[in-house]
């Protein structure tokens, strides 16, 4: 399979330069252990190897030595090892030892060190369209939160195209798949994490019917706030009962550490208003393929139902803003009030720079992303947060544009780090 270069490689690099061990979490098949084979001298693989699970207990030494960077994989499925590494990084005393990959977040453990000062963080998602090859790039969210000027030749992507793609989804493995094996693949991926994942991620059995409707409600409330409640409401059994909302808890909990699942967090600006806002996060998988995968729906039937087909493509944008974001060492949240205004992606650099972005599938919707654009920034105009950097329409294609001091349109397509 050839390997598909990542956004992520920059920050992985100047990471290895400042600290003794980065760790790159991820759902399984998003790319990190070719990403980080790329870089690694020497490797070790957990998952394939169980002797080296088993003599991290009588000689970690052994396993930790090697040339550096070194490549432990899966790390998760021997947690003990995280104390090794730290231990070895401050006898080391230089940066640059250790690549750490997990797919899933082991149970906080009193015996396991935090890690601070010794590690850094990495999160890395499926591919993005600039990544796999469907964007051009020629719009940078980076320029964007600068404030400056954007522009982008006409991309043309038909909407029976961008559902392929959607469905196909970011994974490396499906990039040269036909269709039809891409979608096998997907669904077989929703079939693991109901029938094992979900419970090595979590340390306990959980009934794998249940967690299919789960996985199920979360695709039908794909982009939309759904409370605990709702979701349990929503996955009722043949006998008629709902699930409870304590389990739909620990199931979502679950999922998240299997980074399959990532919420979309409220943005909370300080308002000097009376403007109460929702703290909801909004739901969505990590790709949307796992939704289609999970209700089993092939492209041409997004065709007949275009206002699904209009969350899953915001969930498909927040995909892509979240990767584009994390190289601009900002995060991607969404803002909405109770008294009606809700804008789809707020993305805010660590030093308090923003800018909002509204997602429409059609383009007679852009009007109306343009009016909630500016009723935000009027909104924000008095507070400390100032005025945005860049205010814009995501769209599927087209051409596109963007002046710091009024809306624009993106088509997701241009988008790109």
């Amino acid at each position: 399979m050839k390997y598909v270069p990542r956004i992520l490689e920059a920050n992985l690099s100047l990471l290895l330069e400042a600290t003794g061990a980065v760790v790159i979490e991820g759902s399984k098949a998003c790319g990190k252990t070719e990403t980080a084979r790329r870089m690694a001298a020497s490797e070790v693989l957990l998952d394939l190897d169980d002797n080296a699970k088993r003599m991290i207990d009588i000689d970690a030494g052994a396993v930790l030595a090697g040339g550096t960077p070194r490549l432990i994989d899966e790390w998760q499925l021997a947690p003990r090892v995280w104390n090794h590494v730290r231990r070895e990084v401050d006898r080391r005393g230089t940066p640059g030892q250790f690549i750490l990959t997990g797919s899933a977040t082991p149970a906080d453990s009193h015996s396991r060190h935090t890690g601070a000062g010794r590690f850094s963080r990495l999160r890395m998602r499926p591919c993005t369209l600039s990544e796999s090859g469907w964007s051009s790039g020629q719009m940078s969210l980076a320029e964007l939160l600068q404030g400056r000027p954007q522009k982008a030749d006409r991309q043309e992507m038909t909407i029976s195209v961008l559902a392929e793609t959607l469905c196909i989804g970011g994974w490396p493995g499906n990039i040269d798949k036909p269709l039809r094996a891409a979608l096998r693949t997907n669904r077989g991926y929703v079939e693991e994490i109901c029938r094992s994942d979900i419970s090595q991620a979590s340390g306990k059995a959980h009934d794998p019917i249940r967690v299919q409707r789960l996985l199920r409600s979360l695709a039908r409330n794909l982009a939309t706030p759904a409370s605990m409640s709702n979701l349990a409401a929503d996955v009722r059994g043949a006998n008629g009962q709902n699930l409870n909302p304590d389990t739909v808890a620990e199931y979502l909990e679950a999922l998240t550490r299997l980074m399959v699942v990532e919420d979309q967090p409220a943005w909370s600006p300080h308002l000097r208003s009376r403007t109460q806002l929702r703290t909801t996060p909004v739901r969505h998988f990590v790709d949307p393929s796992l939704a289609t995968a999970t209700l089993g729906i092939a492209p041409n039937r997004l065709l007949d139902d275009l206002e699904y087909f209009g969350f899953l493509f915001e969930s498909l944008v927040i995909r892509d803003l979240r990767v584009y974001a994390q190289a601009a060492d900002a995060r991607v949240y969404h803002y909405r009030e109770k008294d009606g205004l809700e804008v789809d992606a707020i993305v805010e650099t660590a030093d308090g720079r923003w800018a909002a972005f509204e997602i429409k599938l059609g383009e007679s919707r852009i009007a109306e992303g343009h009016k909630n654009l500016l009723r935000l920034k009027d909104r924000l105009a008095t507070s400390d947060h100032g005025k945005p950097a860049a205010l814009a329409v995501i769209v599927p294609g087209g051409y596109g544009y963007c002046q710091p001091d009024e809306p624009g349109i993106i088509p997701i397509n241009t988008l790109g780090p």
